[in-house]
């Protein structure tokens, strides 16, 4: 009988996203071309967006119980962007089907255009799997901001 953690026939480890969620990040930027930070309670990675000439930084972390990866391109909006963000984020949320894009920090000083996904720490996956999502998550961020840049000029 398959231990409780491998995979029949694969084994491949099967980890629970709140005790490895760290060594998950890693080992899928590891094999990237990812700028990567890390401080304790958080791994950064960045990649360049070409096609807006900006950087999308995507923060994987944890609240009690989600991983949250939170992806912004940097740019902060001006007061007269704000409706058009948050029409964006509608329009592409509806088109997705998946709420993922909205607008942070909107009365702080520093508004952005901010992607949120996330797992519930109790979620028990192999790397294999966590890659594929997390290049989901990064793909969707990737065709999301560009989108923002150039039909909506944010």
């Amino acid at each position: 009988m398959p231990a409780p953690d491998s995979l029949p026939g694969g084994g491949h480890e099967i980890l629970e996203i709140g005790t490895h969620w760290r060594q998950l990040v890693r080992n899928w930027v590891a094999g990237r071309n990812y700028h990567t930070t890390a401080d304790p309670d958080s791994v950064s990675m960045g990649f360049d967006l070409s096609e807006t000439g900006r950087t999308v930084t995507v923060r994987f972390m944890t609240t009690k119980r989600l991983l949250v990866a939170f992806a912004t391109d940097g740019h902060c909006l001006r007061q007269d962007q704000l409706a058009v963000a948050a029409a964006a984020s509608n329009a592409w949320n509806t088109e997705q089907l998946n709420p993922m894009l909205s607008v942070w920090d909107v009365r702080g000083p520093r508004p952005c255009l901010a992607g949120v996904c996330d797992l519930p720490l109790t979620c028990r996956m192999t790397q294999a799997d966590f890659d594929a999502l997390a290049n989901d998550w990064v793909e969707r961020a990737r065709q999301m901001f560009t989108r923002c840049h150039q039909v909506f000029a944010l």
